[in-house]
């Protein structure tokens, strides 16, 4: 995998924190004032990572749509985890397994928002699909507050056949939908558990569905029929967490 550009205050910062060793450079805008901005180049260089101060346009360039704030860095992401990862990360886990499966979420900010909810619940990883799935861009980094460096994701070139992985390691597969009866909340979600979440517009595809052992949805009781999938992300992990804690 090539480089690629890490954009923002935070993303920088939880580069810094958790990968520092694949942080190639930093750039800093020419003229910045913000105080963390300057913290941050300090620690890159007290790491020994090269600090560059650069014109505005030229982190505009690299920083393509997201906002940067005065910085970016240049980073060598690690290997992207695949189906073949899953027995080790099942094996670290255990019976605390909690895994968060996303079917086909294209938007960047929402895979962003998805990873950021699921670093704070202690997600054992995010699974995507390989295909028809963003990755993880500058955009994604930056949304997900530097949840992208503290979650594992595995990107699946057989999103079904991972599921299956996971069924047949013990795990119990509840996907989200909003045409079910059952609440998510009546779902025992403590042991080892996979939480799937289809896409923004179309839901979860067919054959995933088939694969959940559970199909749930979040009651509303107000006008609204559906909420964003990031949103529903953040329910249903802290549902999770909430009826674990309870043990």
């Amino acid at each position: 995998m090539s480089d690629s550009w890490i954009v923002g205050i935070n993303p920088v910062e939880g580069a810094l924190s958790n990968d520092a060793e694949r942080v190639r450079e930093v750039l800093v805008e020419n003229g910045q004032r913000n105080p963390r901005v300057h913290e941050l180049a300090e620690r890159a260089k007290a790491l020994k990572i090269p600090v560059h101060h650069r014109p505005r346009e030229q982190l505009d360039r690299v920083s393509g749509e997201a906002r940067h704030q005065g910085i970016v860095a240049l980073y060598e992401p690690p290997p992207v985890a695949g189906e073949s990862d899953l027995p080790d990360l099942l094996l670290v886990a255990g019976s605390d397994a909690l895994f968060l499966v996303l079917d086909g979420v294209t938007d960047p900010h929402n895979l962003g928002a998805c990873l950021r909810s699921a670093a704070a619940a202690n997600v054992t990883a995010v699974i995507v699909p390989k295909d028809r799935a963003v990755g993880l861009t500058p955009v994604v980094r930056r949304a997900s507050a530097g949840g992208a460096d503290r979650v594992p994701l595995v990107a699946a070139t057989n999103l079904a056949r991972a599921m299956r992985t996971l069924k047949d390691a013990g795990v119990w597969i509840t996907g989200l939908a909003g045409d079910t009866e059952q609440s998510i909340y009546d779902v025992d979600l403590k042991g080892p558990v996979a939480l799937v979440l289809g896409s923004e517009g179309e839901g979860m595809r067919r054959l995933t569905r088939e694969n959940c052992d559970f199909v749930a949805r979040i009651p509303m009781p107000g006008s609204m029929e559906s909420l964003n999938v990031s949103v529903a992300t953040g329910v249903v992990l802290f549902e999770a967490l909430r009826q674990r804690s309870l043990r």
